[in-house]
């Protein structure tokens, strides 16, 4: 049995960034995703959403995984919006979750956005979170966590993307806040934690060499599995190619981590997916290939 809610959104009236700023009205959406393996195939078990959160669920593409899709109905977060995503695969349970589209976090009068995203995988479970690019905005503020909970062999891919302003606008990122956490626990003991965290006047981080070194985009890709350093040769063969980013790899403690820098936000984007899809198929014999929101 499939357990579905639908939370409905408080009444508003709104016609976009300048007038939700001006009303100081935030949103509080949330979504919880659960897969569980059944008579021998991955089914979804639980699904809610509140505004303006949504889960669609399209059909997978033939020999891939179940796929859930997470869009944000609001058009973009704003100061004082929140988001909480809950997503989880049971034991031997194995799904993708990735979202429709960017999302935008426009400027902010003070207060913060929130996205605090707990993934929970349980023995003998897969589980891939491919969320598309975040585009920070001239004045934005945005705290993001991305907690991942594993039990025994549990394996899951994730990845998050920074967008640093619009590009096509000429819109360069000068002052705001950006802090983008990652916490990964296995059996209830964390062993890792990172934090980026830039605040204020953050011109200069952006564009000092020993900083972002004038990087229009930056990436994090995670593999945490038990045997997950031993993917990491393929990984660097696989970034060898990849022109137009800066792409670096590490193993340790059960982790595989990679981070990408590109002065280009087009260019991460391309080595961010091809090295997932590569990832994907070397670490679980998965097709080489995107979800086809991605190749929109």
């Amino acid at each position: 049995m499939v357990q579905v809610a639908v939370a409905g959104r408080p009444e508003y009236s709104t016609s976009g960034e300048k007038a939700r700023e001006e009303k100081k009205v935030a949103v509080h959406g949330a979504a919880t995703v659960r897969f569980d393996h059944r008579h021998g195939e991955t089914r979804l078990a639980t699904l809610y959403h509140h505004d303006p959160l949504r889960v669609l669920m399209p059909t997978p593409r033939r020999d891939d995984l179940p796929i859930a899709v997470l869009a944000t109905t609001s058009g973009g977060m704003v100061g004082g919006d929140r988001l909480d995503i809950d997503l989880s695969a049971g034991p031997g349970a194995r799904a993708l979750i990735t979202t429709q589209a960017a999302e935008k976090v426009y400027r902010s009068t003070g207060a913060d956005c929130r996205i605090d995203t707990r993934l929970a995988v349980e023995e003998g479970g897969w589980l891939e979170w491919m969320p598309q690019e975040a585009i920070v905005f001239e004045g934005s503020r945005l705290r993001r966590l991305t907690r991942i909970e594993l039990s025994g062999d549990a394996r899951v891919v994730a990845g998050e993307m920074l967008v640093f302003g619009r590009a096509a606008f000429g819109e360069t990122v000068t002052r705001g806040l950006i802090r983008d956490a990652w916490e990964v626990a296995r059996d209830g003991r964390l062993v890792w934690a990172d934090a980026l965290h830039l605040d204020d006047d953050i011109a200069e981080a952006l564009v000092h060499p020993a900083g972002f070194g004038g990087a229009a985009a930056c990436a994090t890709l995670l593999h945490a599995a038990p045997d997950a350093s031993r993917h990491l040769d393929a990984v660097r063969v696989l970034a060898e190619p990849l022109e137009g980013a800066r792409i670096g790899a590490t193993a340790l403690d059960g982790l595989l981590i990679v981070r990408i820098l590109g002065g280009e936000a087009r260019a991460v984007r391309r080595a961010y997916a091809a090295l997932w899809s590569g990832l994907r198929a070397e670490a679980a014999g998965l097709p080489t290939r995107l979800p086809r929101l991605w190749e929109v």
